[in-house]
């Protein structure tokens, strides 16, 4: 976490609790009370849509459960504000557990018509029920009670909202800055990316997913409290939608998005409603239109969302530097040199009718350097792809360690130490070179979401963040850690791939065609680190086009052609060997 962050924390509490105090008049402090609960639903889906990157218009729904569940078990069993906001989080988490384990298996655009299908039907369900009043709702519900008084609707409700809504903030901006905040945003990258760091991806969504309703479940509490009453209209599709607008709004990938999204709709909303019909001269829901306009404009405009002028006033903010003394994260046993590392044995893959890889085999010994070269299409991205877990082998067997390796996740094999960099560059743009060399230590480390936002992974994230600076010391990128990725030229964002796969501590590295689009200049730093880490140890297989790089840092190549097994040995038999020169240059001359 960076003091500009924290110290901007600490002042909107100063501003909270201040408001608190002033005596504003009752109109302000409803509007205020309003743009505070919509606001706590919203930061759940800055957290689902804007930094996951899954798209979810139910989120009313799980607003209506915790509304529901507060104003029936108060008025039909006389519990406590306390008792019921605990049941209805229960069966929030319960009930989104469930949604999210069938829903979050899709992707594209089944995912955005999963939430909408089961967010109409809980709204039907509330609606139709005769134990929740049908579409009249619940009515006489009691405010809440502070140390034995109401709070009521007016600046004590308004003190109790914006303080959780703050706490909220607080939790999550905890958690985004940690191990499990980084395999968060590393799912909006690329499932293929997270899952090769050795993150279960599809656990973290239904974690994000819960954690989104939780906040919205906590948002129909305070509201059915305040409104003293509850029906299903507030929690339909159009709500919803509403939610989802105020996030993009706001900036859908930032938390303060979620306040300033809140407040601009709220209060643009109940002005458009008076203007609209005195401009117009007829009544009528004319402030959709001005809506849908203003979604528009945002999204060709400004796609970040509105706090991002706020972030170009405030400047860039770099993280607190606080690792020197950090302790060391644990280590692998590493192979004896000349141990086989792996053993690949008739893989094969075919797709359909067409064979990609047919029968290949080869070994990676400790300490080695081996290529795998071959002209476009031989099959070698096909290969990267069997072994590290990302496709599945039609037959044939990888032996990792002396250990099977196939048929496993690839996040299970990352965990055992094979790691890999990719064709294209794969890494969060909007983060920090150091945070993207982070996700690559993350199956080093085991602090959870809880353990996140309570801050009691403050040693293992030292740990993590002191290893990261290590790796990228070691590839040349020492002095461009708090740059953002999106900013580094290619070669260094190649570079940065191989210093996140380092943080692993990987057995071996698998580099896919690293020096792809790179100058003359960032080959040759291509070179000197790749030589470096064999001087240190490490175990590399690399596929390359580039025949001047790997003649020059390779031990052993291996040749394939057409998906088949042409050749292997020493670079120099390689040059010499007849068959490769017919595969490359078409003839045997």
């Amino acid at each position: 976490m960076n003091r500009l962050r924290a110290y901007h924390l600490w002042l909107v509490l100063a501003g909270i609790v201040t408001l608190a105090l002033l005596p504003l008049p009752p109109f302000w402090i409803a509007q205020l009370n309003y743009i505070g609960l919509f606001a706590l639903t919203s930061l759940g889906l800055v957290l689902l849509t804007g930094v996951a990157g899954l798209t979810s218009f139910g989120q009313a729904a799980f607003v209506g459960i915790g509304a529901y569940t507060a104003a029936w078990c108060a008025l039909n069993l006389g519990w406590p504000p306390s008792i019921t906001l605990l049941l209805g989080v229960a069966i929030t988490a319960a009930s989104a557990w469930f949604i999210g384990r069938i829903t979050l298996r899709l992707s594209g655009h089944y995912l955005p018509l999963a939430t909408i299908a089961w967010g109409l039907s809980l709204y039907y369900l509330m609606g139709n029920l005769e134990a929740l009043g049908k579409y009249d709702g619940l009515i006489g519900l009691k405010s809440l009670t502070l140390l034995g008084e109401p709070i009521g609707q007016g600046q004590g409700f308004f003190a109790v909202c914006w303080t959780l809504l703050w706490l909220a903030t607080v939790a999550l901006t905890f958690l985004l800055n940690s191990r499990p905040g980084r395999a968060l945003r590393a799912l909006k990258d690329g499932r293929q990316m997270a899952e090769a760091m050795g993150v279960h991806t599809l656990r973290y969504k239904i974690g994000i997913f819960v954690v989104a309703a939780l906040f919205a479940c906590v948002s129909g509490w305070l509201f059915a409290h305040f409104q003293r009453t509850v029906n299903p209209s507030p929690f339909g599709l159009k709500m919803g939608i509403e939610y989802l607008f105020m996030a993009v709004v706001g900036g859908v990938g930032n938390l303060w998005g979620a306040w300033l999204g809140a407040g601009v709709v709220r209060l643009l909303d109940e002005q458009l409603q008076t203007w609209l019909p005195q401009l117009l001269g007829v009544s009528g829901s004319f402030e959709t239109i001005v809506f849908g306009v203003m979604l528009v404009l945002i999204l060709k405009y400004r796609p970040d969302g509105l706090w991002s002028w706020v972030q170009q006033w405030l400047g860039p903010s770099e993280r607190l530097r606080d690792w020197d003394n950090a302790p060391v994260l644990p280590q692998r046993n590493k192979p004896a040199v000349g141990d086989v590392v792996l053993d690949v044995q008739k893989i094969r893959k075919h797709f359909g009718g067409l064979v990609a890889v047919n029968n290949i085999s080869f070994q990676v010994k400790a300490g080695q350097i081996v290529g795998l070269i071959g002209p476009n299409g031989a099959g070698k991205s096909t290969i990267f792809n069997l072994i590290t877990g990302t496709l599945p082998m039609s037959s044939g067997q990888v032996q990792f360690n002396g250990q099977a390796v196939h048929g496993l996740h690839s996040r299970d094999i990352a965990t055992r130490g094979l790691m890999r960099t990719f064709q294209h560059v794969k890494m969060i743009p909007n983060m920090s070179v150091l945070d993207n060399a982070a996700i690559g230590a993350h199956s080093r480390g085991h602090s959870g979401v809880m353990s996140a936002i309570l801050r009691r992974n403050r040693s293992e994230e030292k740990a993590i963040m002191a290893e990261a600076e290590r790796q990228l010391v070691r590839v040349g990128l020492g002095d461009r850690i708090h740059d953002q990725a999106a900013n580094l030229p290619m070669g260094q964002q190649r570079l940065l791939e191989i210093a996140r796969a380092l943080c692993a501590d990987p057995t071996l590295l698998l580099l896919d065609e690293p020096a792809a689009g790179l100058r003359h200049l960032e080959k040759r730093e291509l070179a000197r680190v790749l030589r470096q880490l064999q001087s240190e140890g490490m175990s590399i297989l690399l596929v390359e086009h580039d025949m001047d790089l790997v003649m020059d840092v390779c031990d052993h190549i291996v040749v394939m052609e057409f998906g088949t097994y042409l050749t292997e040995g020493s670079p120099a038999h390689v040059q010499a060997d007849p068959k490769v020169r017919a595969a490359y240059l078409g003839t045997e001359h």
